[in-house]
């Protein structure tokens, strides 16, 4: 980003026994994007993790650690982590798995995209470029049909609305609103994407490639992928809902004009 000024960059990374992961992800942070802050949100991981960031956190001024209650989801980790970067004033806020899937050395390709004025950039696996590592058939299969689902119901013009690397400004953010956002995992991802764009904002994707985690177990569930079918459903069917009473009103308008 030479010749420009140089963005407050925070990244959230959300934790829940993530003791063996947490370590390496911070500091292949550190090294990738130096400038760059930490926020660990960490669930009160019961093995320790968050006394674990702390520790880190003693060590580097750019590591900070938020401590949260319990184990309350992904999507409600997140919108935490970016009020508290919000009041800080910073300028751009990145979500990254602690697993080590987002590759920080890749991190400086999202940022670019923002600094060349984009306000939503999304780490892409199902773009060109894009790939995923060590994923069976069927979870692949998966996300490429939840992307599709989601693009053809709710008219995202997205190849990865699922993804959880992404880089926000601040302000969009604040446009696209987080107050009445409950939804967790996948459905999460999409809500913000969608909000993004039905705010037209300016949304790119860069490829990246996904790497499935080494350690630890993955908190993806049935659960978490129900939500977001049945969200998406929802959704959908609220705004194609939204568009026949539109065009309703429009034809009545023109009804009332031709009296």
């Amino acid at each position: 980003m030479t010749g420009r000024p140089e963005l407050r960059v925070l990244v959230v990374v959300p934790t829940y026994d993530e003791r063996a992961n947490l370590p390496r992800i911070l500091a292949r942070v550190r090294t990738a994007v130096p400038s760059a802050h930490v926020l660990v949100a960490d669930d009160a991981s019961p093995d320790g993790t968050g006394r674990i960031a702390d520790e880190i956190a003693a060590r580097d001024d750019a590591v900070h650690v938020l401590h949260r209650p319990g184990k309350r989801g992904l999507g409600a980790a997140y919108l935490d982590g970016f009020r508290w970067g919000l009041a800080r004033e910073y300028d751009v806020l990145v979500e990254m798995d602690a697993d080590g899937s987002h590759q920080p050395e890749q991190l400086g390709s999202l940022l670019e995209r923002v600094a060349d004025g984009a306000d939503l950039v999304l780490g892409s696996r199902w773009v060109a470029g894009g790939s995923v590592l060590h994923w069976p058939r069927h979870r692949e299969l998966l996300s490429r049909g939840g992307n599709v689902y989601a693009r053809v119901l709710l008219g995202i013009p997205l190849a990865d609305a699922t993804g959880g690397y992404r880089a926000f400004r601040a302000s969009a953010l604040e446009t696209i609103g987080l107050d009445d956002v409950e939804s967790q995992g996948y459905c999460f991802q999409i809500d913000l994407a969608w909000r993004a764009v039905r705010a037209g904002l300016r949304v790119e994707e860069v490829p990246i490639t996904f790497v499935e985690r080494e350690l630890g177990a993955s908190k993806m569930s049935r659960a978490i992928v129900a939500e977001a079918l049945l969200r998406v459903t929802e959704w959908g069917a609220r705004e194609r809902l939204e568009r026949v009473r539109r065009r309703f009103r429009r034809a009545g308008r023109v009804d009332e004009v031709r009296a």
